[in-house]
């Protein structure tokens, strides 16, 4: 897929995306993607020499391999949305095995999923392709439905099944964040001691962010919580696309006092363009120390619609100065070979030299 194809997938939002010039926060201080990402960032880091090298093996991999962007195949849906409601459209993926299957036959440099799955699998795939083993995660099966993020295995296990990094959510803004954000940032500790690298999905969580946008999505909340997440070393930020912006104002709103906020936020550091909202979300995880990639996001069931899709967020985040796209259900709820043609769209925009950051 060229520019000219990846424009028609746009469609009339092509010409807001593909030459738009940020005048916001420049990007001459942003760190970028580039093959000597690794050294010329983590090498002055306090990360240990296995954790170099175990970056440098999920930056090193597939089709974007050495080029300093990701594209990572997560499946870990049938915990929190249930095996039946994410396999059923396709029954192949309640075997693990086909899950580690797609990513590599995408060209994936990562696959993303749970102890269970990636484990069954191990000694036949962990050399192949670099595991992140998903660590906690939001079970439905409780009655009532609760909204919690709870540990379903150990770092140790992740090490020993051959994981080269592990992943994590944080549900910030819920009333269970402080217990997670101590959990999880005391885990990605010993992860590192043992030499993997650690990534964080940053997502928002409280009913009170639904207000008259959803606000969970708003780029000012998110991209406080991916500082968030850098401030305990995520080596790598898992954010959905910012939609709107303002949710700290909406917070702010009647008798409510909720948070800081700089009115500079609005008018200087991010504008209503989409490239604009998701640079302020890198600049948030140390101006690109740490790499965000962003949520490819749900199956709509159609395939155009999910491959326009699936590339409009991967020209907006690489445009922002991101480094790549997570992207799960949009793949393995198809046949498998209309799944790695999604993965290597997505993968395309990366190699396309002719889409620069703005």
């Amino acid at each position: 897929m060229n520019v000219n194809q990846i424009a028609d997938l746009l469609g009339s939002d092509g010409e807001a995306l593909l030459n738009h010039q940020s005048k916001t926060i420049d990007k001459s201080l942003l760190h970028l993607p580039g093959p000597d990402f690794v050294d010329r960032v983590f090498a002055d880091s306090n990360r240990s020499p296995q954790v170099l090298r175990s970056l440098q093996a999920l930056y090193g991999n597939g089709r974007l391999a050495n080029t300093g962007y990701l594209s990572i195949l997560p499946v870990d849906q049938g915990i929190e949305h249930s095996a039946g409601a994410s396999f059923a459209k396709n029954p192949i993926y309640f075997d693990g095995e086909n899950i580690v299957k797609l990513a590599l036959e995408g060209g994936c440099n990562a696959v993303a999923s749970t102890f269970g799955a990636l484990a069954s699998v191990s000694r036949k795939y962990a050399h192949k392709i670099p595991f992140i083993v998903k660590i906690n995660h939001n079970e439905l099966l409780t009655y009532p439905n609760t909204f919690d993020q709870i540990m379903f295995g150990s770092i140790r296990n992740a090490y020993d099944m051959g994981a080269v990094a592990v992943g994590a959510t944080i549900y910030f803004g819920s009333e269970e964040s402080n217990r997670q954000l101590v959990e999880v940032a005391e885990a990605f500790e010993y992860a590192h001691e043992l030499g993997m690298a650690t990534i964080l999905w940053c997502y928002m969580r409280n009913p009170a962010f639904k207000q008259d946008k959803d606000y969970h999505v708003a780029a000012d909340l998110t991209a406080q919580a991916n500082h968030l997440g850098v401030t305990i070393q995520a080596d790598i930020i898992k954010q959905k696309l910012p939609e709107n912006n303002g949710g700290y104002k909406a917070l702010n709103s009647g008798s409510s006092s909720y948070g800081k906020l700089d009115e500079r936020i609005y008018t200087e550091l991010t504008s209503d363009n989409p490239i604009d909202l998701t640079r302020y979300q890198v600049a948030n995880c140390y101006m690109g120390r740490a790499g965000l990639i962003n949520s490819g996001g749900a199956s709509s069931g159609d395939a155009k619609n999910d491959l326009a899709d699936a590339v409009r967020t991967a020209v907006i985040n690489k445009r922002a100065g991101g480094q790549g796209l997570i992207s799960g259900r949009k793949a393995f709820q198809k046949p498998m070979n209309e799944g790695v043609a999604l993965l290597n769209s997505i993968q395309d925009v990366y190699l396309d030299t002719d889409i620069s950051i703005a």
